[in-house]
């Protein structure tokens, strides 16, 4: 095949769509946008390429605040563009396994966040910290 298309963010329609990959193992990014915010339209590009390198080792994805029900309250957003990566700790303990009683994976928590211009590269550094693997290829 010449043509191969290029994978993209998942674009979230409701909060509940974050549960079945909350579910795995993959971080997720999630980046709150606005569609007139400038700064947003810029951060696009380099959060479309990270969709393209993480295939398959990394979630990411675009949350429009303006169109998803209490995306903006839930994750606390006062500003766009705002990335929040979402892992879980790294950390193994036994007393934390024991007590939970069915060995299940630490819960998915937030484990970055920052708001405005960000360079791939620091984005990058904190996906492949948390877990992320790049796509082969």
């Amino acid at each position: 095949m010449i043509f191969r298309r290029r994978p993209k963010p998942i674009s979230l329609s409701s909060l509940a769509e974050l549960e079945p990959m909350m579910d795995g193992d993959r971080p997720i990014l999630l980046d709150f946008f606005q569609v007139n915010c400038r700064s947003c339209k810029i951060m696009d590009g380099i959060v479309n390429e990270l969709a393209e390198e993480y295939e398959g080792g990394a979630h990411i994805v675009k949350v429009d605040v303006g169109k998803v029900p209490g995306a903006a309250q839930t994750f606390k957003i006062r500003s766009t563009p705002t990335f929040v990566l979402l892992g879980r700790s790294q950390k193994k303990s036994k007393k934390k396994r024991q007590q939970s009683g069915d060995g299940s994976a630490a819960k998915m928590t937030p484990r970055w966040r920052t708001s405005g211009l960000v360079p791939k590269d620091q984005m990058q550094r904190v996906l492949e910290s948390n877990g992320a693997v790049r796509a082969a290829g």
